[in-house]
């Protein structure tokens, strides 16, 4: 299946935890100031790529602990993406997705394939980015209003439940080789 690219990036460690695929779809429609991807607002921009090509590149990168479908907005290209999301799912492999829209202005649409997309992302970013809001402290994102959603929680609950970052805990205080 064609698809409108931006670019791809290898080997992210910045879209999402651990070594990430991060596509960069081909339109926006949020235009959001201070975006760091203009580039990828004008949907007739960027390239045409090929889904099952970049299915094949993540078979066969074996330290990838995910894919990130970026832009531009991925739902502008929702069928596109979710194959992106389901050849990834076949490899044991997470996806991120990040999007301008909210999550309650993507199921209010009722978009079948925007829906779909949702369905078949383990987190979602949701939210425009807003300049007046913007932190370079926040964890893989850029403004305070942009919410880390765990997709399959929310669709569970009901309501919305943001991702946790489950990260190893050392102990308190130094530690030598061996004490651990």
């Amino acid at each position: 299946m064609k698809i409108s690219l931006s670019g791809i990036t290898g080997d992210s460690i910045v879209d999402g935890p651990g070594i990430r695929l991060t596509i960069f779809t081909q339109g926006c429609p949020h235009h959001c100031p201070g975006c760091h991807n203009p580039q990828t607002h004008d949907p007739s921009g960027g390239s045409w790529g090929d889904t099952d090509d970049i299915i094949a590149a993540m078979a066969e990168n074996p330290l990838l602990d995910g894919i990130t479908l970026s832009g531009g907005d991925p739902f502008m290209q929702p069928k596109e993406c979710t194959e992106l999301a389901k050849g990834a799912h076949r490899y044991g492999l997470t996806v991120w997705t990040y999007t301008g829209y909210t999550w309650e202005a993507l199921f209010e649409e009722n978009d079948p394939d925007k829906i779909a997309l949702v369905q078949e992302s383990d987190v979602l970013i949701d939210g425009p980015f807003i300049m007046a809001e913007r932190s370079l402290e926040l964890q893989f994102r850029g403004s305070k209003n942009q919410r880390i959603i765990d997709v399959k929680k929310s669709l569970t609950a009901g309501e919305i439940i943001l991702w946790e970052d489950y990260k190893f805990d050392l102990p308190e205080g130094p530690t030598t080789f061996g004490s651990i």
